[in-house]
């Protein structure tokens, strides 16, 4: 960073993530932003998500109480490519038409688009976050660090399973990512779910048949064990336990109590507090697990000013901030 650099000034309008100027060489910390959301299946808006996180990220004070100053490693986002935009409109006019094969077609471009770009990143040594768009998006991003990382664990914040297979028809839709994670990338070991509260019966039946591979703790199990007054910190440390050293955090912000994300595509009841999600991501480091990448996807800037100071944006770029302390201070 430049000597002149003042991390308790305001940020320039035209600065880059969270107001800083880092660019790809110098900064320790890549984000690739990926405005894609042609198979949200219920509310769009999340292709909106990276640029109105980037706005409202520039209010977010550096150092943070938390994580310290993650802001130190250089933190830049790559700015979004043109071509992702025009794959984004045209497989969304073709999912109006039923044209599951497009829009597959399509998938599989951005998949590879995806991979690429953050298996260069990985290859320079940087901490990669993917920032969505929906959840469709990062399965290129958990290929690439399954080949760097084989054997990793994920660890999966969601209302939803995620397990269904070709959901709507489209192999690669955001309500499948995660089954296609599980088939489709033989690198990946131990997935731990948490926050889940809307799933169908066959993905209930995928968890089970996994042999353990695919573990769940049910946001219903969350809510019975926080009302009986049991440690949540040892709840958490025993539902971790499973996972491996390395560990990549997929994170789709419905995870969240839809008080924090009031925007995005498949809000559900419940969920995680905003201290409880620390709580997890806390415990991942203390574990002296790595987190070696991680994704964040589903804010949606529904009804915000063009600013990127609605609520959506302003908590993706909170969290968005926190990911990557912890992944910076969990050793990577």
């Amino acid at each position: 960073m430049k000597d002149a650099f003042d991390p308790g000034a305001p940020a320039r309008p035209d600065s880059g993530l969270f107001g800083l100027d880092a660019g790809p060489d110098e900064a320790r910390v890549h984000v690739l932003a990926v405005p894609f959301d042609a198979t949200a299946s219920y509310r769009k808006g999340a292709a909106g998500g990276p640029a109105a996180i980037l706005r409202a990220s520039r209010q977010v004070d550096l150092f943070d109480a938390v994580t310290g100053k993650p802001y130190e490693a250089g933190i830049w986002m790559a700015p979004p490519d043109p071509v992702v935009e025009r794959w984004n409109d045209a497989a969304t006019e073709h999912a109006a038409r039923g044209d599951a094969e497009a829009v597959d077609g399509i998938g599989d471009e951005l998949n590879a688009f995806v991979h690429e770009r953050v298996r260069e990143a990985l290859s320079n040594e940087k901490l990669v976050g993917t920032l969505g768009g929906d959840h469709s998006v990062p399965f290129g991003a958990v290929r690439a660090h399954a080949e760097r990382f084989p054997g990793m664990g994920v660890l999966h914040f969601d209302a939803h399973a995620d397990l269904r297979v070709a959901y709507e028809g489209f192999t690669w839709s955001h309500a499948s990512i995660l089954h296609n994670v599980a088939t489709r990338i033989d690198g990946v070991g131990t997935i731990v779910q948490v926050g889940l509260r809307d799933l169908c019966e066959e993905e209930r039946d995928a968890i089970a048949r996994s042999g353990g591979r695919i573990r769940a703790l049910f946001d219903h199990e969350w809510a019975e064990a926080r009302f009986a007054g049991e440690d949540l910190r040892a709840l958490v440390r025993r539902t971790l336990e499973p996972l491996p050293n390395d560990v990549y955090v997929t994170f789709d912000v419905d995870g969240l109590d839809p008080t924090l994300c009031p925007g995005t595509g498949t809000p559900v009841p419940g969920g995680l507090t905003w201290h409880e999600a620390m709580l997890w991501l806390g415990e991942v480091v203390r574990s002296g697990r790595r987190v070696v990448g991680f994704d964040l996807t589903e804010v949606a800037p529904r009804d915000e000013p063009q600013q990127g100071d609605g609520w959506d944006a302003i908590v993706g770029a909170r969290l968005l901030y926190r990911l990557i302390g912890f992944a910076l201070r969990s050793g990577r």
